[in-house]
């Protein structure tokens, strides 16, 4: 297990959780994102993540260096599952320990929203009636490296 990393099997929230615990940490938050069946009155049949995993782990890296110079004393472990994820699976989790539960939780929130500016992870969501490219990338460019 890496601190920040792309994989592509099940998530286990435990093990991360497990990597921030310390001695000086009074709270741990973790995050976890699952795919939801509906969004905007649409079924969601599954997803489909893809990534350019060397950088979206340096990506992550970045993050969680981020958040130890915002909130000293914390430490943080993220992970983004690729593949095809079913209703349910969880899709990132992230970890975040500290001093204090105001810090965890506030660094955990910044986490999502950096993933979602600066990661290269392309997400598709398949429907009963098609599929799209969703997020800030509405496609995969051509030629990244998956």
């Amino acid at each position: 297990m890496k601190a920040f990393e792309v994989v592509s099997h099940p998530i286990d929230t435990q093990v991360y959780a497990d990597y921030v615990l310390r001695p000086e940490a009074g709270a741990v938050t973790v995050f976890t994102g699952h795919v939801r069946e509906w969004t905007n009155g649409v079924r969601t049949l599954y997803l489909a993540y893809e990534a350019y995993v060397p950088m979206a782990e340096k990506k992550l890296a970045e993050i969680g260096q981020e958040i130890e110079e915002k909130w000293p004393g914390t430490r943080a472990a993220i992970a983004h599952r690729i593949g095809e994820l079913q209703i349910g699976d969880i899709a990132v989790v992230i970890a975040v320990s500290s001093p204090h539960r105001r810090d965890a939780y506030e660094a955990n929130e910044y986490a999502i929203e950096r993933i979602k500016e600066m990661v290269p992870i392309w997400k598709k969501e398949i429907w009963e009636d098609g599929e799209e490219w969703i997020g800030g990338q509405k496609k995969k460019p051509e030629g990244a490296r998956t």
